[in-house]
């Protein structure tokens, strides 16, 4: 069995993970460190809750000497500002034996308290990728001593639309630094990005994206329709209670988790929280702290929550709406069975869903197991707003009959001119005057 002790570690990191209770690292971290170490640009493919964070912080550490500087030497940007706030607190974790002063920035608070921090002086800088942007176009923060720049959870920025932001960061710094990449998927988009601002980055892989996870039992139930699903839900939070004791439910959008979170605080008052990009950073994180806490028994949540988020004893994952990408189920999947624990994942498939459920089961080449809805469960007849079909109608075109010959098909040709509509820029051609208004006018001359 492997041990940091194989590492070399310094005193100082040894005892803060001896404090930690971490004592062998996860296969990721293993492959990972010499390879980072080596000071090469690295691309590293690894699931969600595989200890990424670890397998690039403590090369990192082990490097690390101490510099006369106030700007950053180190920048890793993340996704989300929960994600910030869990690397940053990582970081303080690890260095506390240390002398390196960590900050995390993110937006949704006052940039001005940032501002006068960076002011301060910062060793290790963890950033949302707008926010970095915006402190390093004010001038702010400044990139003249970054030696190693982190980007985690890589395709998911990219999924949420931080591509300018991410570009322009690495066309403000020198290339002269290591860069350092994790992604849980390899999609094209990473690799152009990869090809332009990295110099022939390593690739550290641990498994492929669709894997699933060992530890995790995967089970499922073919419900209707939505309220169906909810009915089914609310059943098995009352029979199991003790088991399911700290749980993040999935939905596809911010509205749904809301409805969601209204029907069970009817049912189970004070249980739940919920989390999505609609609520303000001090409700997220209270509600995180809570749930961590075990004041609260879970959180209704959107695919924010699952990637990165290190949440600790998750006992069951719910897919209350099958997710629309199969990749997002790992992610979803992956909040639970960590570190070596066992966890449970239940999904809820409607008709519709049913093709997503097949796709990713192809992706894992692992079957979700589809269990009975159990008799006593009410099945409910109303569809919900969103579930309704749209009705669209369908205009026939006619045929064309090829034996009414050419005349009638140039007639059809003439009516495919459009009328865009607006005053026409050509007056109208006056009609040829008939012979009986010739006449007329001839009429009118002689009587003059």
């Amino acid at each position: 069995m492997t041990t940091f002790e194989q590492f070399n570690l310094p005193k100082s990191l040894d005892k803060a993970l001896n404090e930690l209770g971490i004592t062998s690292p996860t296969p990721i971290q293993e492959k990972s460190f010499n390879v980072i170490l080596s000071g090469r640009d690295v691309m590293g493919i690894a699931q969600t809750g595989t200890g990424k964070t670890y397998a690039y912080l403590l090369p990192i550490l082990k490097q690390w000497k101490f510099a006369h500087t106030e700007s950053p030497r180190v920048v890793i940007i993340v996704p989300t500002r929960e994600l910030v706030v869990q690397v940053t607190e990582e970081v303080e974790k690890l260095t506390k034996y240390m002398s390196i002063r960590a900050l995390g920035i993110y937006g949704g608070v006052n940039i001005n308290t940032q501002r006068k921090n960076l002011a301060e002086g910062v060793d290790i800088l963890v950033g949302t990728p707008g926010r970095v942007m915006d402190l390093a176009l004010d001038n702010v923060l400044r990139f003249d001593e970054v030696q190693k720049l982190v980007i985690d959870e890589f395709d998911e920025i990219l999924n949420l639309g931080f591509r300018f932001q991410i570009t322009s960061i690495l066309s403000m710094m020198k290339t002269k630094k290591q860069n350092i990449l994790f992604s849980a998927t390899m999609t094209e988009e990473v690799d152009e990005l990869l090809d332009e601002y990295f110099n022939l980055p390593e690739e550290v892989s641990l498994a492929p994206s669709g894997t699933p996870l060992e530890k995790i039992k995967q089970i499922g139930y073919h419900a209707p329709n939505f309220l169906t699903k909810l009915n089914i839900l609310k059943d098995l939070l009352h029979r199991n209670e003790e088991s399911m004791s700290r749980i993040l439910v999935f939905v596809n959008n911010k509205r749904i988790a809301d409805y969601v979170l209204e029907a069970l605080e009817e049912e189970l008052p004070g249980q739940f929280g919920v989390i999505h990009s609609n609520k303000t950073q001090n409700y997220r994180l209270n509600t995180m702290a809570s749930f961590q806490n075990s004041e609260i028994r879970g959180i209704v949540t959107t695919d924010i929550m699952a990637r990165g988020l290190d949440i600790s004893d998750i006992t069951h994952v719910i897919n209350l709406q099958f997710p629309e990408i199969p990749e997002q189920y790992i992610h979803r999947i992956g909040r639970t069975g960590r570190q070596d624990k066992e966890g449970v994942a239940i999904s809820f498939i409607d008709p519709k869903e049913e093709e997503k459920q097949v796709e990713t089961e192809l992706l894992m080449n692992h079957e979700i197991e589809i269990l009975p809805i159990p008799e006593d469960i009410e099945i409910a007849e109303q569809r919900l707003e969103f579930e309704k079909t749209k009705t669209t109608i369908v205009f026939k075109k006619k045929k064309v009959d090829t034996q009414k010959g050419a005349a009638f098909h140039e007639k059809k040709d003439k009516n495919k001119k459009v009328n865009l509509g607006g005053p026409s820029k050509t007056k109208p051609r006056k009609s040829a005057p008939t012979n009986r208004a010739v006449e007329r006018k001839r009429a009118a001359k002689k009587k003059k």
